[in-house]
């Protein structure tokens, strides 16, 4: 709801209480009438400059985020930014991966219980190395979110208009550069997380094809290999 609709809806309805106070007291008649009116009418008064204060003036606290993030946490934290002029196309492919993600879950998990007891060690090996990258892949999408709670979008505008009356070059230089590390920085996720969503694919495919495998044998399927070295690099990566 715009401001302006916010603005009349309280206006209307301080209008309503005031009216009806009025109607229902005769001031003078009663000492008690008169002073219950006066506070009333007081009262609606402060709600209606409170309500212009909070409209206009009072900056927007910024919703804490979650310790522990889930998957209904990260798009409701991702979900306002498909508004952005700038992240749209990135929001919308982030929320689309995460979609695509619980599909291949539940496919791993029906392909692993039908293939094996969850009682063996070849269960429990497969397991940990899925565990392993939905733990990166959930790592990534708070990294993401954590960023781009910060990005600002009027100073992108800055940078779109290269207002050199505003700013100097040097300026719009310095904008462009803190920019571009942003967008980077969300660019590297969202291919981290598509790698992970292919090696996952690649996974299915391989135990799809196997008649016997050995535990041993395991971490050295190359799909394996790949998420290990995913893992492995991004281990250290800091936000």
């Amino acid at each position: 709801m715009s401001k302006g609709l916010k603005l009349a809806g309280m206006i209307v309805g301080a209008m309503i209480v005031d009216v009806l106070v009025l109607t229902n007291v005769s001031f003078g008649e009663s000492a008690i009438g008169t002073a219950t009116a006066s506070s009333v009418l007081v009262a609606s008064a402060s709600g209606l400059v409170y309500g212009l204060y909070s409209l206009y003036f009072k900056k927007n606290e910024q919703k804490k985020l979650p310790t522990t993030m889930t998957h209904d946490d990260y798009i409701e934290a991702l979900r306002p930014y498909q508004n952005s002029r700038v992240l749209h196309a990135d929001v919308t492919f982030i929320l689309e991966q995460m979609t695509r993600l619980e599909k291949k879950k539940k496919q791993l998990n029906d392909l692993l219980t039908k293939r094996f007891e969850p009682s063996e060690l070849t269960y429990r090996k497969f397991s940990g190395v899925v565990g392993g990258v939905l733990s990166l892949f959930d790592q990534n999408l708070n990294n993401i979110v954590n960023r781009i709670t910060y990005f600002d979008e009027t100073e992108y505008k800055s940078i779109l208009e290269k207002d050199t009356r505003r700013f100097s070059p040097q300026i719009l230089q310095e904008k462009t550069e803190i920019y571009n590390e942003y967008m980077t920085f969300v660019e590297k996720m969202i291919e981290d997380n598509e790698k992970i969503l292919n090696d996952l694919d690649k996974l299915v495919l391989e135990i799809s094809r196997l008649d016997s495998i050995d535990v041993k044998d395991i971490d050295e399927m190359t799909c394996v290999k790949e998420m290990n070295a995913l893992i492995e690099q991004t281990k250290y990566y800091k936000n």
